[in-house]
């Protein structure tokens, strides 16, 4: 389970993941927006994400604590934080709108084509960042009680994990 800052690098880190285990990730972001930027329902999230869950092996990644956030928390082996500071997130939000101008990127939403406006310039920054202590709650939470856990704070920590993980592992991401 991989969830954090936009921009911070949770799509890649998923992809990525998902390529040494030989899982293919769920991207919220895909579930949430429909084409046109359309929001979808929360039932409808719901009813495309509740079966992945019932797998063996998945890797999911993207916040939305209202879209079955326990029952995700309780079903993965390890759950990773993005916390990469606003700056970086920034700068790679923007990059990333460059680099798909005009497109939609594979980790979101079919007919969503790549923006980077005020919004969520002040996202990333600002109002993105407000429930930061609720995330390291969660973490030293969840790992209290077992669960593996990763606070990345750079992309080099989150490329060093990946370099060092068993791809042999069958875990749940």
């Amino acid at each position: 389970m991989i969830f954090g800052f936009s921009g911070g690098g949770k799509s890649t880190l998923a992809r990525k993941l998902g390529e040494k285990l030989g899982i293919e990730p769920v991207h919220m972001d895909r579930l949430h927006w429909l084409p046109g930027w359309v929001e979808s329902s929360r039932e409808y999230k719901i009813s495309r994400l509740a079966p992945v869950l019932e797998r063996d092996r998945w890797i999911i990644e993207g916040n939305y604590r209202n879209v079955l956030w326990k029952e995700r928390t309780e079903r993965a082996d390890t759950i990773i934080f993005v916390d990469v500071n606003r700056f970086t997130c920034f700068k790679n939000a923007f990059l990333r709108s460059l680099k798909y101008k005009n497109q939609t990127r594979p980790d979101m939403g079919e007919g969503c084509n790549e923006k980077f406006d005020f919004e969520f310039a002040k996202w990333i920054l600002f109002d993105g960042r407000k429930k930061h202590r609720r995330n390291i709650s969660f973490i030293d939470a969840v790992k209290a009680a077992g669960k593996e856990t990763h606070i990345f704070k750079s992309i080099r920590q989150m490329n060093r994990w990946l370099d060092n993980l068993e791809t042999e592992r069958n875990d749940n991401k």
